[in-house]
């Protein structure tokens, strides 16, 4: 079979979303820029702005997904992991270098360079997983992108225990660790990560399944938030250290246990069979009929002849073979990228990805300094709470948009709606300024931020398939750095005008910004984005309605009616 799929049966495609999982939490590497940036700052001798730019650099390559997209569909999944394992070398490596004081002085343009082409390895990574598994599991997409996104939400939290733990709290070990652990990462999933036959009859197997991760990588979430505050609260020796890092690698193996028991299943069905095969008298005829009803067998036979017929007229086509033009797709079907960008729906799913995550992430880059406005002393503790919440937004989103779509027929972004009306109000929060509200404000955005995250992705791969899925869908994911981009120069003007303001009241004030004022005018464009965002996602739900009822009807993913389903 081309294209890189196997068999059906020949190999799980769980094993290769237990190795997916550890690639999304190593491709999220980019997320620890805070932990050397200040080693950065002094081996560059740069000031706090043009160390900011890093930080954006960051941003761009980790969201610059564009052309993996378009290889995704060319390339072996193999090969994408192969060049983001490349990137993140020939990155970090460059700034191990610098922090390490093995190079010389390198040039700035260098090192931001290099640190976008390393985030952008992750993009490699995820985009070569995220496909291959929304392909492999195409009736099971919301729990799929919310497994796989929540992982890579958790990233930060494994990185930093990593760091603390047996990093001995070193930006040069960090740094080192992720120019050559990220690689060989890469080089160990290869294997696993490949297309599947994928399954299109549902199962209740195939569900409890999926809620065993979903239970896994809570259990991972929950675990890190606890060794995050004992390592705040008491002082940990080696032995200790080495024991949680133990216990956080066998939760990242958690779900590894489902081909596992698959596997040793397979093994005993397979040995009872024969048993009873070698003690049954009947002719070979009947052992085929025993294990596989005629009613089922014509049913695979009829799909079979239907699938190998519809390979051959797309050859055909391919080679000119049928002259005909070829139907511009509907909403559900398999979208070229410039078939899809003409569509009003495509552009509504940018615009609301702009709003939403572009808003959030502003939020999440200028954290530290809203804190230090509201008062906050320890903002460790805002970064870390807005973390947890967007690991458990991202695999909520997924969970609760798929039980939205099998029961009610609702669209996803009916989930989407519900968030943008959430996040007006959070905005409204965080524009009082106060304390007391800080971390009620940071909980609530972080939860919406990653339900965001993980809805669009589904719902893009439903409206425009799954055919050219890695295309249309790292286009739309370049929404997060443009927004990104404008709402926090428009962050920075507000609040450099207040510290000026401050220095006029209080010459010896220092640089930072205190009180309300500091974010109250941005927050409240936020609010008003976030507004926008409600009427637009609100648009768009009642315009792919049908496309849900269409796809969903009975509950189910929708298969062709000759099928059966």
């Amino acid at each position: 079979m081309r294209g890189g799929a196997v068999k059906a049966g020949s190999r799980p495609p769980w094993l290769g979303l237990g190795a997916a999982v550890w690639v999304q939490v190593a491709g999220g590497a980019s997320s620890t820029f805070a932990l050397y940036s200040h080693a950065l700052k002094v081996a560059l001798g740069v000031d706090q702005s043009r160390l900011a730019l890093l930080g954006v650099a960051c941003d761009v390559g980790e969201n610059l997904g564009l052309l993996p997209g378009v290889l995704c569909n060319r390339l072996h999944p193999a090969l994408l992991l192969l060049i983001g394992g490349a990137a993140c070398l020939l990155g970090y490596g460059t700034a191990w270098l610098i922090v390490s004081g093995v190079a010389p002085a390198l040039p700035y343009w260098l090192i931001w360079f290099a640190l976008c082409l390393a985030a952008n390895g992750g993009a490699w990574m995820g985009t070569a997983v995220l496909v291959t598994n929304m392909r492999n599991f195409p009736l099971s997409r919301g729990a799929v992108a919310g497994i796989l996104k929540g992982y890579s939400g958790l990233s930060a939290a494994v990185y930093t225990e990593l760091y603390t733990g047996v990093l001995q709290d070193s930006p040069t070990n960090l740094l080192l660790f992720l120019t050559l652990g990220v690689p060989a990462l890469c080089l160990l999933t290869m294997y696993f990560v490949r297309p599947c036959e994928p399954s299109l009859v549902e199962n209740s197997a195939e569900q409890t399944h999926f809620v065993f991760a979903q239970m896994a990588s809570i259990l991972l979430g929950v675990y890190l938030v606890g060794a995050t505050i004992l390592d705040h609260v008491v002082t940990l020796n080696d032995a200790l250290n080495y024991t949680l890092l133990a216990i956080m690698v066998v939760l990242l193996f958690a779900p590894l246990a489902i081909p596992l028991k698959m596997t040793l299943l397979q093994r005993n069905r397979r040995k009872g069979t024969s048993d009873s095969l070698e003690s049954s008298p009947t002719s070979d005829n009947d052992h085929t009929e025993s294990l596989l009803p005629s009613s089922s067998a014509s049913n695979l036979a009829d799909i079979e002849d239907e699938d190998s017929f519809d390979i051959d007229i797309l050859l055909a086509e391919g080679e000119g073979a049928i002259k005909q033009k070829r139907r511009r797709p509907k909403r559900g079907e398999d979208f070229r990228f410039r078939e899809a960008i003409l569509k009003a729906d495509f552009w509504l799913l940018f615009a609301i990805y702009f709003i939403g995550v572009g808003s959030g992430i502003t939020v999440l880059n200028n954290l530290a300094q809203i804190g230090i406005a509201a008062g906050a002393v320890d903002t460790t503790i805002s970064l870390s709470l807005f973390s947890f919440c967007n690991f458990f937004g991202r695999l909520g989103g997924g969970a609760v948009s798929e039980y939205l779509v099998r029961s009610r027929t609702l669209p996803r972004s009916v989930l989407i709606t519900c968030t943008q009306v959430v996040m007006i109000i959070t905005y409204l929060l965080f524009a009082l300024g106060r304390h007391a509200t800080l971390f009620v404000s940071v909980a609530l955005l972080g939860i919406c931020y990653g339900v965001q995250f993980s809805v669009v992705i589904s719902t893009s791969s439903e409206l425009f398939g799954l055919k050219h899925f890695g295309k249309i869908y790292n286009f739309i994911a370049l929404a997060n750095p443009v927004g990104a981009f404008l709402f926090n120069s428009l962050t920075g003007y507000v609040y450099d005008l207040e510290v000026e303001k401050q220095r006029t009241t209080t010459p010896d004030s220092d640089i930072a910004c205190h009180g309300p004022n500091c974010f109250r005018l941005t927050f409240c464009v936020l609010s008003g984005a976030a507004c926008l965002g409600t009427l637009l996602s609100a648009i768009l739900t009642v315009r792919i309605r049908p496309v849900y009822q269409m796809l969903y009807a009975g509950g189910s993913f929708s298969q062709p009616r000759s099928s059966g389903h």
